[in-house]
């Protein structure tokens, strides 16, 4: 468990940051990857088209990748 404390931190780190530079982006990734919903549910949520959703999980997914 230890060992999974800077991995922790460093997403909650890179999340926070996300989501000064696009909220919805940021949303969408707390909505898939911590509630473990759908892109349709999240877009539904959101007020959004699901492409949109998709496209805004597949950003986010690359951003938080380069900065992990």
């Amino acid at each position: 468990l230890a060992a999974c404390e800077p991995l922790a931190a460093a997403l909650d780190e890179a999340l926070e940051e996300l989501g000064t530079i696009d909220p919805q982006k940021a949303r969408i990734v707390e909505m898939r990857f911590f509630g473990g919903m759908t892109e349709e549910d999240a877009a539904s949520l959101l007020g959004i088209s699901r492409s949109t959703a998709a496209r805004d999980w597949q950003f986010a997914r690359v951003w938080l990748r380069r900065e992990l």
